[in-house]
């Protein structure tokens, strides 16, 4: 008789997870599944005898005393459940047994469209979804009129059904979940008439989300305990919800920082002057100096948008474009060449700027940028 322990390649006092790891190993490498020569075929079944006696406390004593560690289970030969051999080959171990009806509920998505307004004060939202909830009739349960699942007669309960084949190792008892019940060890005789069995039912309910200042697209929010409910009166899943920004007519948001672009006619740069703009907040007064060249902007701090987890606002910039008329009448027409004759500036009279001056279209250029991400 081979020495197990040589066979598995493992020290006499090896411990139990050092002769399962020996197995699993080795297993995997001469399965006939893995490896078809015939002589590794032998060799698995030699190893899986020595596995079966030295992972057993009772055998494996037995066997170091020098008997038959078969002698007291009613004869020899490799003998042991399937689940024994699949939990050494594939790392098992999990425990076997009738699955529960009840099974938590998957979670959900939702998306919501707020406006520029919104997503910087926050605001709060009823919404209808179409979802699973608990069936009112049975309360979860699938069984009509108070009912129980009667135990199932295949399988007695189990949940699955063994069937015992002989192989080249010995008998081999495999297990399945049974038929009859689908694995769950009983029986719905009664099934609830609303919900089949399922002990939930797809209906559409308003839920109200509370969107908090600062949020902008891609942000979601998790409502706990929103989602589908599960088979069998399972706990429900979370729904979440997706924030959309809509555009805003005129403001640009980059990031917590709002810009807003405004033209103001030439006269009114040259002299001064000051305008009424639109913000979040209501209308506000902008008072611009004389001179003002495009590009230039004027800072409204906190006027922009709220940061998400508090603290202060972001700031409004307001980009000033100087609109050059293009068309003009004699009389304008005149006054402005006086006005270049008094000022010098024929059309002949240029200005060349260096490259490292703020120029207008530089300083406007950049204002376009943030319009065209």
């Amino acid at each position: 008789m081979s020495d197990h322990y040589s066979v598995l390649g493992v020290e006499r006092d090896a411990s139990a997870d050092e002769i399962k790891k020996a197995y699993r190993k080795l297993a995997r490498e001469l399965h006939p599944d893995v490896n078809p020569d015939p002589a590794s075929a032998e060799k698995f079944k030699s190893v899986t005898t020595a596995y079966e006696v030295l992972s057993d406390s009772q055998k494996r004593q037995s066997y170091d005393m020098g008997g038959d560690p078969f002698s007291q289970f009613g004869g020899g030969g490799a003998n042991f459940g399937f689940g024994d051999i699949m939990d050494a080959f594939f790392g098992g171990g999990g425990s076997r047994g009738p699955r529960s009806r009840m099974r938590a509920g998957q979670d959900a998505l939702i998306r919501i469209e707020v406006d520029l307004a919104e997503a910087c004060f926050g605001v709060e939202r009823e919404f209808e979804v179409e979802t699973a909830i608990s069936c009112s009739k049975c309360h979860g349960t699938g069984c009509a009129d108070g009912a129980q699942p009667s135990t199932c007669d295949i399988c007695r309960g189990r949940g699955e059904v063994q069937q015992v084949q002989r192989s080249f190792i010995g008998q081999v008892m495999t297990s399945r979940p049974c038929a009859s019940c689908q694995g769950y060890g009983s029986i719905i005789k009664s099934p609830c008439s609303e919900c089949a069995g399922d002990g939930r039912v797809r209906a559409r309910k308003t839920i109200t989300v509370k969107i908090p200042a600062g949020v902008e697209t891609g942000n979601r929010i998790q409502l706990t305990g929103q989602g589908e409910v599960g088979p069998g009166g399972g706990p429900a899943g979370d729904l979440y919800v997706e924030i959309i920004e809509s555009e805003h007519p005129y403001l640009i948001r980059d990031g917590i920082n709002l810009h807003l672009s405004v033209s103001i006619p030439m006269s009114s740069a040259a002299l001064g002057g000051e305008v009424m703009i639109e913000t979040l907040d209501g209308e506000r007064k902008v008072a611009f100096k004389p001179g003002v060249q495009s590009g230039q902007t004027i800072l409204l701090k906190e006027l922009g948008m709220a940061r998400l987890r508090g603290g202060s606002r972001g700031d409004l910039i307001v980009h000033l474009h100087v609109s050059t008329p293009t068309k003009l009448s004699k009389e304008e027409e005149e006054l402005l060449k006086k006005l270049a004759t008094l000022r010098r500036e024929e059309s002949s009279t240029v200005d060349i700027h260096r490259r490292d001056e703020k120029t207008d279209s530089g300083l406007f250029g950049r204002f376009r940028d943030v319009f065209n991400r």
